[in-house]
């Protein structure tokens, strides 16, 4: 059954691919069919669909390069991603929830699909730490550059005296993998918790002890899952993120650097931070590796974070 399912995704792949190429060849048709007329005859409304037709075409030749940056062992595949408040009390905890729409705003973007794996709410708003996967082509490829610390400054709506305050949160990324890799956990070196499903995650669940915790001790990784309907269920799925987990540890070790897979996972605080996104006293979202940056924080926090990704992607495989 799986290789039937990873042929089909194959097969799904490169027949993407070749409409692609069909698409390609379409516009480059229809380009010289305008070039040609605009040698004979000068038509100001031709010359404008030129141009529209050229921007198009550069837009697209810029997506398809992007793609073959994407040459990870995991890149074409599901990401998994994990929101963790720090620093900042109640304030962290908003900045999780915020972060956490912006990425699921982002996927819609991308035509990606969310699923809700695991939610912990804060005490007086917002979220303590939420994962999710999101599922589409190159997934993980793109989010892994979003792995690190992400900083808020702002006018703290939780502060009666109006006061800035500073927030952290963190963003670990990991593939969702086709098949279980060759890593052998022992039963014996697994903590299983169980406890009853709450928050968003919870509302459409049993109330009974569905909820699973697992903590592999010899690593000290922690996975979770309380969405499934059965204990089984979240049992099955949390065992897969711990292979996800484990994978990316075999595979920095096998690299030799901590960035190969995973990135760098900083403490959550000042100083550390890859990103950050200040309300006040002005409005800026300014990529600490890359020096990328705009002041249009709206559209970031609605998700558009792409001209982020690509920079991040074009200067770390310069």
């Amino acid at each position: 059954m799986k290789l039937v399912k990873e042929v089909g995704k194959k097969q799904r792949h490169a027949e993407d691919k070749l409409e692609l190429i069909k698409n390609f060849d379409t516009k480059f048709a229809d380009i010289s069919a305008i070039i040609e007329i605009l040698s004979v005859t000068e038509d100001e409304e031709l010359f404008n669909e030129l141009n529209s037709e050229l921007k198009t075409l550069e837009e697209k030749l810029e997506d398809l390069k992007l793609e073959t940056l994407l040459n990870g062992k995991y890149d074409s595949l599901n990401a998994i991603l994990t929101l963790h408040a720090g620093a900042g009390g109640t304030e962290a905890q908003d900045w999780v929830s915020m972060l956490y729409r912006m990425y699921t705003m982002y996927a819609e973007r991308m035509g990606y699909k969310t699923t809700l794996l695991d939610i912990l709410d804060g005490d007086e708003a917002g979220i303590k730490s939420v994962t999710f996967l999101v599922e589409g082509d190159n997934a993980y490829g793109y989010l892994k550059s979003e792995k690190g610390v992400h900083r808020l400054v702002r006018i703290s709506p939780f502060d009666a005296n109006a006061r800035r305050h500073t927030s952290f949160a963190s963003l670990e990324v990991m593939p969702e993998l086709d098949e279980l890799p060759d890593i052998t956990i022992r039963p014996e070196d697994l903590k299983v918790d169980t406890y009853r499903s709450s928050g968003a995650g919870g509302q459409h669940v049993n109330k009974t002890e569905s909820a699973i915790r697992i903590t592999h001790i010899p690593t000290g990784i922690v996975v979770s899952c309380q969405t499934e309907r059965s204990q089984i269920q979240n049992r099955e799925t949390a065992m897969k993120m711990l292979y996800g987990k484990l994978a990316e540890k075999q595979e920095e070790e096998e690299m030799g650097k901590l960035n190969s897979i995973r990135g760098e996972i900083k403490k959550i605080e000042w100083g550390s931070q890859i990103r950050s996104y200040v309300f006040h006293p002005y409005n800026l979202v300014k990529d600490h590796r890359t020096g990328y940056e705009t002041s249009n924080i709206q559209a970031v926090m609605d998700g558009d974070i792409q001209p982020f990704i690509t920079d991040y992607l074009k200067k770390s495989n310069a």
